[in-house]
């Protein structure tokens, strides 16, 4: 059995959401970060970088999003996942969630941990006062260069669009009106009619 270590409204919705659809059996375990739990040391045993998501298998751990839902989506084949026949199509794929995870995510994290990059309050607050607009041009980008619809990689449902959907629900915490990216809008309204992710958000939320 896999389990997955998450946390409420994080990317780790994503891995979940996936899970979800593939059919997979599976536990998860919320950490909940009020509390500090991705710090204390039965957390970080599972993942040193305090981080979620996490998912153990029976060869070991896995973080990162992009990597989790690869694996999940080659262990459950018959899902229908990713292309993962198609080595260009799959190298496609990992390059519109790696963008997700390296660029986007970054983008967002500036607003609720700038802590990251400066100690300085100033600093914090200008990067703050920049995320509006830095998630509204990543998500012109996908929706101008990298969105095929009606799903993301066309008429293929892929592991790209639960990690889209959980970071374009982040926009209205960031600052940015979805309705002014009229695609990722109606992939998000696309998304909520899915039954796993009624499921998902249905525990999440709970």
């Amino acid at each position: 059995m896999l389990t997955l270590y998450y946390t409420s409204g994080t990317c780790a919705r994503a891995s979940h959401i996936t899970l979800e659809e593939a059919g997979a059996d599976y536990e998860t375990v919320r950490v909940n970060f009020a509390t500090n739990d991705q710090n204390k040391p039965e957390f970080l045993a599972i993942n040193p970088k305090g981080r979620v998501p996490a998912l153990v298998t029976d060869r070991g751990i896995l973080t990162e999003t992009p990597a989790i839902l690869l694996y999940i989506a080659q262990c459950f084949p018959d899902a229908g996942l990713a292309p993962v026949e198609d080595h260009f199509a799959t190298a496609e794929l990992q390059s519109i969630n790696s963008y997700l995870c390296s660029t986007v995510h970054v983008f967002h994290a500036h607003r609720p941990r700038g802590s990251r990059w400066a100690d300085d309050e100033a600093s914090i607050d200008a990067m703050k006062k920049k995320v509006p607009e830095n998630m509204l041009n990543a998500f012109q980008h996908i929706e101008k260069n990298m969105f095929k619809g009606p799903w993301v990689m066309g008429d293929t449902y892929t592991v790209a669009d639960p990690y889209l959907f959980t970071l374009s629900c982040w926009l209205k915490g960031d600052g940015v009106n979805i309705d002014d990216l009229p695609t990722i809008a109606e992939h998000r309204e696309r998304m909520l009619e899915r039954p796993a992710v009624q499921k998902v958000l249905a525990v999440e939320e709970a």
